[in-house]
């Protein structure tokens, strides 16, 4: 039987709740106000989403829920405790991958991103994920670059260490083994 494209099978669908479930309850201080199966629940009825969630757990990112947006879309994020390992060594974006002469990289950022059907964060997200937690202590991760900073060509990213958290930038066409991105998915 031929599965749809960006919908899991059953036994998928059953292990990823359950990890899903596991993460939840164990790290409660991020999401106090929320039920789990309501949020099963609105998993179950979207299940492109959980398609996408299920590329974040795949990838490294340990996806929880870190809050709710006004539309009552309760939003996933990649919650490992470095960049997901699967997802580094990537540039910024495919005209960063498609400038580059020689050494390119396998592929961007936001074009896995989007293959995965999820988005970079965006420095306010990552600051607020960093507030639930010490994120990206070894690694650093791509963030949602503002257009007028991409068009002269560089790209933002974010990390902690000594004790901050910090927002730098490079060349879109940069990569580095310890860099990745971390993302959302509004369920």
């Amino acid at each position: 039987m031929s599965q749809k494209k960006n919908v899991l099978g059953s036994k998928e669908r059953e292990q990823l709740l359950e990890t899903l479930q596991r993460r939840f309850e164990k790290n409660m201080p991020r999401h106090e106000a929320f039920d789990w199966h309501k949020v099963k629940a609105r998993l179950e009825a979207h299940p492109e989403k959980l398609w996408s969630v299920h590329e974040m757990e795949a990838t490294g990112g340990e996806p929880d829920v870190i809050g709710q947006d006004k539309y009552g879309a309760y939003i996933f994020v990649d919650c490992s405790a470095q960049s997901p390992e699967r997802r580094v060594s990537l540039c910024y974006d495919d005209a960063a991958l498609a400038a580059r002469k020689e050494h390119k990289p396998k592929g961007s950022a936001v074009a896995t991103a989007e293959q995965m059907g999820v988005e970079l964060l965006t420095e306010d997200e990552y600051f607020a994920l960093q507030k639930l937690g010490e994120f990206d202590t070894k690694r650093s991760s791509w963030i949602k670059t503002p257009p007028e900073i991409r068009k002269q060509g560089g790209a933002l990213w974010c990390g902690r260490s000594y004790g901050r958290v910090f927002v730098g930038s490079n060349g879109a066409d940069s990569y580095f083994r310890g860099r990745g991105f971390r993302a959302s998915v509004r369920v």
